[in-house]
């Protein structure tokens, strides 16, 4: 029998911020480091879906310690607000969850391409802007883990149209961004390391999780059709969303995840199972390509990280 949420260790006392956590794959996260004690920041577009998540954690675990910010993934001065309002709140843990998936194309705040926007520079600026607050540098260890997807293997990052501006493909466009959440992931651990900091960088991906993130895209094109298909394919292929967040809590809590790695269920074509350490993509471990869309992406977003560019890169 593989790892289970029996395994996660006593949470008391440490501090967890997790983004998207009002649904899915970061609801039941949120559930379950509640109920091991973590106070948990739940960090929600939507503060009224954040509440009504929270009191739906709270009938589970009627002490669990939660928080509710609203953090709009897509718009750069909410999570800088989101940012300045934990101050110097000491994070043991943060979770970059929230996402979108194969939606029409459409523009964030800041003028991006929303999948990009949203699941990574969205996640890159955050992370950027409470790596002070995650104590890379203090003694206890930090862990941040991004959650990226299976179908990361079908993406390419594309720095010519990196914004789809030219050609639009849903699927593509979900792609590129979930392989550029492993490659941002792998940087940073490098970075890290590089550094000497006590803290470390996971990737992650949930399998085939029944939530609501596959029904976004027929929604939004209107598509009954569609919507009534992946309810069927959810209905009959997908494990459930309490099973697609055990590699999030995997790398979250377990002593002995690792830093630099990428955890997804082990059974049936890695859609479902308990959590063990896989391999990404061959494109995912391309250090030239982390390192331009890292670049980029401080660029775009305007957020800096004091970190040491890593040691390969620094006698290059």
């Amino acid at each position: 029998m593989g790892w289970t949420t029996d395994d996660i260790p006593d949470q008391e006392g440490r501090q967890v911020v997790v983004t998207g956590a009002n649904s899915g794959i970061g609801l039941e996260a949120t559930r379950e480091l509640a109920r091991n004690g973590a106070t948990v920041i739940m960090a929600c577009r939507s503060t009224e879906r954040g509440q009504d998540a929270a009191q739906d954690v709270r009938a589970d675990v009627p002490d669990a310690d939660l928080r509710v910010e609203a953090c709009d993934l897509g718009d750069l001065e909410s999570i800088r607000a989101f940012a300045d309002r934990l101050g110097d709140t000491a994070l043991d843990v943060l979770i970059n969850n929230a996402g979108v998936m194969a939606i029409p194309r459409a523009e964030t705040a800041d003028g991006f391409e929303t999948q990009f926007g949203v699941n990574h520079l969205g996640h890159f600026a955050l992370t950027g802007l409470l790596l002070e607050n995650l104590h890379p540098h203090d003694t206890s260890e930090s862990r941040i883990v991004t959650v990226s997807s299976g179908i990361h293997e079908r993406g390419e990052i594309d720095f010519d149209d990196l914004q789809h501006e030219e050609s639009y493909d849903p699927w593509d466009a979900y792609a590129q961004s979930k392989l550029a959440n492993v490659l941002f992931a792998y940087e940073l651990e490098r970075r890290l390391l590089t550094a000497d900091a006590n803290a470390r960088s996971i990737a992650v991906h949930p399998g085939y999780a029944d939530t609501q993130l596959q029904f976004h895209g027929p929604e939004q094109r209107g598509s009954p059709l569609r919507k009534a298909g992946m309810w069927v394919m959810n209905t009959v292929l997908a494990q459930p969303a309490a099973m697609g967040a055990l590699p999030t809590l995997y790398a979250a809590t377990a002593p002995e995840a690792e830093g630099g790695a990428y955890y997804g269920p082990g059974g049936f074509m890695n859609m479902r199972g308990t959590p063990e350490r896989q391999a990404s993509s061959e494109r995912s471990y391309d250090e030239e390509t982390a390192r331009r869309l890292w670049a980029v992406s401080r660029e775009l977003t305007g957020v800096n990280y004091d970190l040491p560019k890593p040691k390969a890169e620094v006698s290059a």
